[in-house]
């Protein structure tokens, strides 16, 4: 080996335990990158072999009632390249033991040949025998959830009518990858179900023999999906066309889209704060290591080494630190990535689903990880090359402390020599003690980030459920529903409130943006379901404009004062001019709203809603639920506590549970840098702190100069950390929020307080360290000057 590869060597060993939490930084941000870039190509990968394999369409076309031959008429239009036409249904399951009914989609499946699109994966069982009526799939996810098997009996309510279907086979499609109720934004696999069923016995239970209620089509290579849309409603019309709309606004494409690119947001974010925090540790290191090796420099140079090699020599030391963490991180995101993706094949429900790190991936951690260590080592290799070795084997020039902190006799009878010694210190070297602040400020701000994550999804929790929405039930009606069927709900013993609202589908658009949504009508002033302005105060509803929803309102670029076109899916379809007249601050998806006579006038209808939020109570729950099971006009039974529950299930899972993963490598940055600073104190003034024991300091004296110095800058990072914590917490909930949910960040004293928390025990746990290293202090060989 070389001279300078031995010495190479020493020094590593000499400076081990810094190196060790170094390349840990480093190797945790390594890791989370490796990881979370791996889940996200393979998901990405397994989303798009899975709509290929199982042919999943382009464009839905819902219509109310179309004739079969319709669909060669569909076939002819350019860039059509398959055509499915089937028929798609509401129905209510009543289960053992569930007083709330159960809503469910009922899907027609082919019987003599597969589906031309939209075919559906069987998990267990087989398909419906075309000859039996009352046979169906069940969706896999509501089958586990409620202990259902094929074999089972499945009591259904169909068009009104009361039937039991017998369960066959549990599937699963490439469309019901995230499977919500009509009208509500958080799945739950508990609450809704979907039957597939042979064609002509869905088409007699809902009477459409001979016609279907939904087209779908697949794309020819090369074609336009808005213009064949255009095209397609313009056929579908006579029909009662609600809108074709392409993938991009399938809702459960959407999910597993946006889930997606929050984890892709974070894998591009998070991991390269991590890393620069490691370069920025490794500046420190190697200023230092250069600053006391000042004369050995000069020796290399006098005895022929260049200032190339030199430099070459602490730059190895920088790239071995680094490089081992890369390798180790890269390791650990492999591991941590094939773990998790068991768990995210059963959240996302995907029969199949490899996971697998793109080379680029691998790659891309160790470049960044080598470039963030070299950029930190680049300052220090320029005082490198610009030692003369006559200049460097001199000792440095003293520093000149005659300015230095002044104490008067008051002060002096506070603070005792030790107390002084520590206040000098940081006074005369203040560059120093900021760059050391500002690193464990950085640690902390990385803690605080990501609990007040944590917190703002719990915060989100309560917001949604306990202050926008108040109402214990959620009541959907099979048609608008009058003011006649309205009032005998009310009426109903145990109701103590109703509210009644509107939901209409509509295709919002202004300028060149467009959104497939629904507009929402409420009563003027809503108690139980209300639009919240920004200091969540109550907005009340206004006829003569839309309130939108933040989320919306920059989706189509519009603000107050801007007019809003409507086109309206339902009824007689009339497209609506509204000003808009003010913004909501919602938690889930996108709504917009309107005051409830409004939209009727504007629909050219009378009081009719759609359904209702009721406060009923709690001890005459069990009969109301029966009671509306029974009745034709419900639809669908939402009990709030039910979808609170789902809601956390969503935040807790997929993309929300890498913040509990971001949290744990935090902490061990958090603990890394503290750590790295005492380490760094210490080594600068190992020869001071010898020299002091030599004077006659006892070590507790010498160790409270140290750790005293220690204390203080702690102390100054506390608040600093605190303030760019609260950036970096607005930085990842951006990354995580997305048009579905929406991830609110406020200043929580209790993440900054346990963030605050963690880096004092941190402090403790380092300065037990060095204290240990300084009372095994050797005078002796401290004190030698090395010439």
């Amino acid at each position: 080996m070389k001279a300078l590869d031995r010495k190479l060597g020493r020094d590593l060993w000499r400076v081990r335990g810094q190196a060790l939490a170094i390349g840990l930084v480093i190797a945790m941000g390594v890791m989370l990158q490796v990881m979370m870039d791996g889940l996200v190509n393979s998901l990405e990968q397994t989303r798009q072999d899975y709509y290929q394999r199982y042919r999943l369409a382009e464009l839905f076309a819902p219509v109310k009632r179309a004739p079969r031959a319709v669909l060669e008429r569909v076939a002819r239009l350019p860039g059509v390249a398959a055509v499915e036409g089937r028929i798609n249904g509401g129905a209510l399951l009543s289960l053992p033991g569930l007083a709330v009914p159960v809503r469910a989609q009922a899907v027609s499946l082919p019987e003599w040949r597969t589906a031309r699109l939209n075919e559906v994966h069987l998990v267990a069982g087989r398909r419906p025998d075309p000859g039996r009526r009352d046979e169906v799939l069940l969706l896999e996810g509501f089958a586990r959830a409620h202990g259902l098997a094929p074999g089972d009996r499945l009591p259904a309510t169909l068009n009104g009518a009361r039937r039991t279907l017998a369960i066959v086979g549990l599937a699963q499609a490439p469309e019901f990858l995230y499977t919500t109720a009509p009208g509500e934004m958080v799945p739950d696999d508990a609450r809704f179900a979907v039957l597939w069923m042979n064609e002509t016995a869905l088409a007699a239970a809902l009477d459409l023999e001979g016609a279907v209620n939904e087209v779908l089509v697949g794309l020819a290579r090369g074609a336009e999906p808005r213009a064949l849309q255009d095209r397609l409603d313009r056929l579908l019309a006579p029909y009662g066309a609600l809108g074709a709309y392409g993938l991009d606004e399938h809702l459960s494409n959407r999910f597993i889209v946006e889930e997606i690119a929050g984890l892709r947001v974070s894998s591009r974010t998070v991991p390269p704060v991590f890393l620069a925090v490691a370069g920025f540790l490794l500046y420190m290191v190697l200023s230092r290591m250069v600053q006391a090796e000042r004369d050995q420099i000069g020796l290399l140079k006098a005895f022929g080494h260049g200032d190339g090699e030199v430099g070459l020599h602490y730059l190895k030391f920088v790239l071995v630190i680094a490089l081992a963490g890369a390798l180790t991180g890269a390791l650990l995101g492999v591991l941590a990535g094939r773990g998790l993706s068991g768990f995210y094949q059963q959240y996302y429900k995907f029969p199949f689903l490899q996971f697998a790190v793109a080379p680029s991936a691998l790659l891309l951690g160790l470049g960044v990880s080598l470039l963030a260590a070299v950029a930190g080592a680049a300052l220090v290799l320029q005082r490198v090359f610009a030692l003369a070795p006559a200049e460097a084997m001199r000792p440095p020039v003293p520093p000149d402390f005659s300015r230095s902190l002044r104490f008067g006799p008051r002060l002096k009878r506070w603070l005792d020599q030790p107390s002084r010694m520590v206040l000098r210190g940081l006074w005369r070297q203040p560059g120093r003690a900021a760059l050391a602040v500002l690193g464990m400020a950085a640690g902390m701000a990385l803690s605080v980030a990501m609990l007040s994550v944590m917190t703002a999804f719990d915060r989100s929790l309560e917001l949604n459920f306990s202050v926008l929405e108040r109402g214990d039930v959620t009541l959907s009606f099979v048609d608008p529903l009058g003011e006649q069927g309205l009032y005998a709900l009310a009426r109903m013993p145990g109701v103590l409130e109703l509210e009644p609202f509107r939901t209409v589908p509509a295709l919002f658009s202004h300028g060149r943006h467009r959104y497939r949504g629904a507009l929402t009508a409420l009563v003027a002033e809503p108690r139980l379901y209300r639009a919240l302005d920004r200091r969540q105060q109550p907005l009340p509803l206004r006829a003569d404009g839309v309130i939108l929803s933040r989320a919306l309102a920059e989706t189509l670029a519009i603000g107050p004062g801007d007019r809003l076109r409507v086109e309206v899916r339902e009824g007689r379809r009339p497209v609506l001019e509204i000003p808009v007249v003010g913004l909501a601050d919602t938690l889930l998806g996108a709504p917009a709203f309107i005051e409830l006579g409004g939209l009727n006038r504007l629909l050219k209808e009378g009081p009719r809603a759609s359904g209702a939020h009721l406060r009923i109570d709690a001890a005459a729950g069990e009969r109301l639920y029966r009671e509306w099971k029974e009745m034709p006009v419900v639809a669908g039974v939402s009990l709030r506590t039910e979808r609170r529950d789902a809601f956390r299930r969503v935040m807790d899972s997929g993309a929300g549970a890498t913040r509990y993963v971001m949290a744990a490598i935090a902490a061990v940055i958090t603990f890394g840098i503290v750590y790295n600073s005492a380490r760094i104190a210490f080594a600068e003034r190992a020869r001071d702190l010898a020299s002091l024991r030599v004077l006659g300091l006892t070590r507790a004296e010498v160790s409270f100069v140290l750790l005293g110095e220690l204390g203080l800058l702690i102390l100054l990072a506390l608040p600093l950390g605190s303030l760019l914590g609260y950036g970096f917490s607005l930085a990842v909930a951006a990354g995580f929020s997305t048009d579905l949910y929406q991830v609110p960040v406020a200043f929580e004293p209790a993440g900054h307080g346990v963030a605050a928390l963690a880096v004092l025990v941190a402090a403790v746990l380092s300065g037990a360290l060095v204290r240990r290293d300084i009372n095994r202090l050797n005078l002796v060989s401290a004190l030698k000057t090395r010439e």
